[in-house]
């Protein structure tokens, strides 16, 4: 892109970019803020079967991107995989509106995993693309790219939360289905900015086999994807076997490919990459309890009331992406200037700093649990742990996405981005492993009344994960000076 078409000092398609999946973040953190609530309530699930069925799902959203990275790679184009993936999380989230029907419900949980598999790998594809090798804006554009998408999770936590809980489920719902709508329309009008970035990469996707073109072969192969994901969401046992089978078929595939067929500055960034993605999983695996055991405590262990109204549980959710897009700024200008002056952080520094952050973030809200009388916590303590964890988040994962993208080669950087996603995945699954921790044996179902029991099971677990995630990030800023060499002046 010629700086003509440069908007605010960065390329139009990046706010393109951004727009789409501000949308597409609004539909699917909607529903998210009210997932694991409409499981306990509506369905009326017992805690741990929530959970697990919340990990599944939500490491399936993470695992699908793998895919649709590749076949967007090689045939689709990055343009023909976000409409189609547009499509079928509209006909996802539209679903979710039907409350009578378990069947419809897992198939809607089904669409809108399969959606996102085609669409959030090729946006940030996209994103990278828009800026050259070595320019010193693109961690700028992917921070600005990320404040993008929580705008959209900060107005639906608000609005999908407070229409599902207090109006109806099927109104949240609805509200997230009509966000996607939104975010189709905006990215199939902004074409013009994308110019060249968002073909296919062949002619390919015309050729035929068996009658039926690649293109709609690679559709087709989506269609599998929902039929698959349908039956593995309600065999949740299922998602951890596949989550290891292909954890290692995919490290296999990445390490023989950095060995064999990379040269050897390619071959060492390719490894950073490796050991970076390793340290996010960890990352998401507690972070993650947001949507899952962290939105059941708020519901049930913490005084709610402020201004004499009780806020409804999900929209506590808001607070992560109102703090990033207010501090996101703040982060693009720090990072501009610290490179400048050349004292920015090294991206593994980052990387430690963030999750650092995460388990500062637990340990606070343990000393604020321990500390309230009685059952009920205080609301400042909730409000504190989404702070410290937006802090890690901003670290983490807007530099984890431009540092996939700068240090792959540019031939495999789709497949790749997926390995990112495929991390956060098995880092949601995780999540859902930790949060089965925090239901105590004594709580029953869901329904029950919060009790001494459980209150302690918090505590226990985020205690113990509170000091994992120091230590991890610990360890990671201790090997940070071999990582920097492996990286070969790429930072």
């Amino acid at each position: 892109m010629n700086t003509k078409t440069n908007l605010f000092g960065h390329p139009k398609g990046l706010f393109i970019c951004f727009a789409t999946e501000m949308w597409e973040r609004f539909s699917y953190y909607g529903m998210r803020a009210l997932l694991i609530l409409y499981l306990t309530k509506h369905w009326e699930f017992s805690d741990a079967t929530s959970y697990l069925i919340y990990g599944a799902y939500t490491s399936l959203v993470y695992i699908m991107p793998v895919f649709g990275g590749m076949l967007a790679d090689q045939i689709l184009g990055s343009k023909k995989a976000v409409t189609f993936g547009a499509i079928l999380l509209v006909f996802g989230h539209l679903g979710m509106t039907v409350e009578s029907n378990e069947q419809i419900f897992y198939l809607s949980l089904a669409l809108i995993v399969s959606g996102v598999g085609f669409l959030k790998p090729n946006i940030s594809t996209m994103v990278g693309a828009l800026y050259k090798e070595g320019d010193p804006r693109r961690d700028s554009g992917f921070t600005i790219f990320y404040m993008g998408i929580n705008i959209g999770a900060f107005t639906a936590t608000l609005l999908c939360g407070y229409l599902g809980e207090q109006v109806g489920w099927a109104y949240g719902f609805g509200a997230a289905g009509i966000g996607m709508i939104f975010g189709l329309i905006i990215f199939l009008w902004g074409q013009k900015y994308l110019k060249g970035l968002a073909e296919p990469p062949s002619s390919k996707y015309l050729k035929k086999m068996n009658g039926i073109s690649f293109e709609y072969w690679a559709y087709i192969s989506g269609l599998i994807m929902v039929l698959a994901t349908w039956f593995l969401v309600q065999n949740t046992q299922l998602v951890g076997q596949l989550l290891g089978g292909f954890g290692a078929i995919f490290i296999g595939a990445w390490l023989l490919y950095a060995l064999f067929r990379c040269a050897p500055d390619e071959r060492d960034r390719l490894i950073v990459v490796g050991i970076l993605i390793l340290f996010s999983l960890i990352f998401w695996a507690l972070f993650e309890q947001a949507g899952s055991s962290l939105n059941i405590l708020t519901d049930r262990g913490v005084d709610r009331v402020m201004f004499g109204w009780e806020v409804p549980a999900s929209m506590f959710q808001s607070l992560n992406a109102g703090f990033i897009f207010t501090i996101a700024p703040l982060f693009a200008m720090l990072w501009i200037a610290l490179a400048k002056r050349n004292m920015e952080p090294s991206t593994s520094i980052k990387f430690s700093i963030g999750i650092i952050f995460v388990g500062l973030g637990f340990l606070a809200l343990v000393y604020g649990m321990s500390s309230s009388k009685g059952l009920q916590t205080g609301v400042f303590w909730i409000i504190l742990i989404y702070l410290l964890h937006t802090l890690g988040e901003l670290c983490l994962s807007p530099v984890g996405l431009s540092s996939v993208t700068k240090l792959s080669p540019q031939r495999i950087v789709g497949f790749m981005m997926g390995m990112w996603f495929f991390a956060s995945a098995a880092g949601n699954y995780v999540a859902g492993l930790i949060a089965r921790a925090t239901a105590s044996e004594s709580s029953g179902v869901s329904n029950d009344i919060f009790n001494l029991a459980q209150k302690q099971s918090f505590i226990d677990v985020y205690t113990d994960v509170g000091l994992i995630a120091i230590g991890c990030g610990i360890f990671l800023a201790v090997i940070t000076p071999i990582l920097k060499r492996l990286m070969h002046g790429t930072s």
